[in-house]
């Protein structure tokens, strides 16, 4: 075989593996994109043929809206929230469960998975039955204190039910950004702590001299992660418990994409929500990455 069709099967082989990658992504997620993109620029149902061209019309009733900034303000509030509760858990789980001697470790591990393989409609119902004023746990675990019966409605609140949506939304991601840390910290090399304890470094002077920096990758991965997933799929949770409400104050801009496509029939101006969370999404990864790089530079 010569040189030519060998260099040929290679490059065929390879193909093979990448083609139908990009053809999946062009047509589920290029194409998409492209499409909204599109329709942003007219004053559509979605329900007729008939499309009415506008310009940038949409984008600019798009910033007069209140309700816009405020699923903005939900959105990042959601992202910072997350990121901070998220990765403070995950870590402090992550080290106690390999660094040190837990006999039930590994059932440790598969139930703080359990949310990870959970329907997030499922928790959605879930954490509604919780926050239930008459039958809810939370209620019920607070009557215990008082004399009696505690019924707070925890989801109507107008300027406190963002905050009431962290809780379901910090439980449910834990368990991956868990294991994703744990087989981080299992790669550092145990001689590295043996030195340390040699030199007499308690645990916690370990964690931040050997731990954190050695699983600081794994950390931005995962940061990223949750601002990506936050800002493109937080609707799910917001719409199962809330809808946006009360009163669009935990209005998020998936949800309200949602309601203005399919609850009011603008498609147009539905389509202009989409494209804004693209570029919300892509300005925030390269500011965080920038963030981060620094970071990187200052620990090492």
């Amino acid at each position: 075989m010569n040189s030519g069709t060998a260099k040929l099967q290679r490059t065929i082989f390879i193909a093979s593996f990448i083609v139908p990658t990009l053809l999946f992504f062009g047509v589920f997620t290029i194409y998409p994109t492209l499409q909204a993109l599109y329709y942003s620029f007219f004053d559509w149902s979605g329900m007729s043929q008939h499309k009415e061209f506008i310009g940038l019309d949409n984008f600019v009733n798009l910033f007069k809206d209140p309700i816009i900034w405020r699923a903005i303000g939900n959105d990042y509030f959601l992202v910072l929230g997350k990121i901070i509760g998220i990765m403070i858990l995950a870590t402090f789980f992550a080290v106690a469960l390999t660094r040190f001697n837990f006999k039930l470790a590994s059932f440790f591990r598969s139930t703080f998975f359990i949310p990870n393989i959970i329907s997030v409609v499922v928790i959605g119902v879930l954490w509604n039955f919780i926050y239930n004023p008459q039958i809810g746990f939370l209620n019920s675990f607070l009557s215990l204190f008082t004399k009696e019966q505690v019924t707070i409605t925890w989801l109507g609140f107008q300027h406190h039910t963002i905050w009431m949506l962290l809780p379901p939304a910090i439980w449910a991601g834990i368990g991956f950004y868990m294991l994703l840390l744990i087989a981080a910290i299992q790669n550092i090399p145990e001689s590295y702590y043996e030195a340390a304890s040699l030199e007499g470094s308690s645990q916690w002077h370990q964690f931040w001299t050997i731990t954190l920096p050695l699983i600081w990758e794994q950390m931005k991965v995962s940061i990223l992660n949750i601002m990506m997933t936050t800002l493109n799929g937080s609707f799910v949770i917001v719409w199962i418990m809330t809808e946006g409400g009360p009163d669009n104050t935990t209005q998020v801009m998936g949800s309200y994409l949602y309601q203005m496509a399919f609850r009011q029939y603008h498609f147009g101006f539905a389509s202009a929500i989409g494209v804004l969370i693209l570029v919300l999404s892509l300005v925030t990864t390269v500011i965080l990455q920038r963030l981060m790089r620094q970071e990187t530079v200052e620990l090492g």
